[in-house]
């Protein structure tokens, strides 16, 4: 019996065989789905100053990189200069899981609603619904086993439809989700 266990030794030594102590995962997770609500910042490339409001997401990771976004953006809370523009976007996203940092891509497509008080009239304003595309990026971090905190997600905007020239607004959302 000793004589066999010495020549299994040395014929895994000689071969360059390697033994696992450990055997592979069984199972993986089949999707990775998340739905979050944040504080957003935005710079409206209408007029002067920030707007801000906020945001609802949602995303589902059908494979370990690939997967869906969806994004709604309420920008009307402040509004130095009495506009709010609020998008309604979905589209394909990346991802890369790192431990408990997960950074992402993602390129959107939707509706987007501007919305503008007139200077001299107090009691009436105007909206105007357009097609749009966003492309952004951002990191999302687990904080515990169904909890993300989205440390930041930046946004640009194109809305091609508005004005002679379209609107490029661009910002920022931080907030938390909830990882099903």
């Amino acid at each position: 019996m000793v004589r066999q266990i010495f020549a299994l030794l040395i014929l895994a030594l000689s071969t360059d065989i390697t033994l696992h102590a450990q055997a592979s995962p069984t199972a993986t997770r089949a999707a990775f789905i998340q739905v979050g609500a944040g504080l957003s910042v935005f710079q409206p490339d209408y007029n002067q100053g920030p707007i801000k409001g906020y945001s609802f997401y949602g995303t589902f990771d059908f494979t370990s990189h690939i997967g869906l976004a969806g994004d709604i953006h309420v920008i009307n809370v402040i509004t130095p200069g009495d506009i709010a523009e609020s998008s309604f976007l979905f589209g394909p996203r990346f991802v890369m899981h790192r431990g408990r940092l997960h950074p992402y891509g993602k390129a959107l497509a939707g509706i987007g609603v501007f919305t503008f008080q007139p200077v001299y009239v107090t009691s009436s304003s105007s909206s105007s619904s357009h097609k749009m595309y966003a492309f952004g990026g951002g990191l999302d971090v687990n904080v515990k086993r169904h909890w993300n905190i989205r440390a930041f997600d930046f946004e640009y905007q194109r809305w091609p439809g508005v004005g002679a020239n379209g609107l490029t607004p661009y910002g920022i959302t931080v907030g938390s989700a909830y990882v099903f």
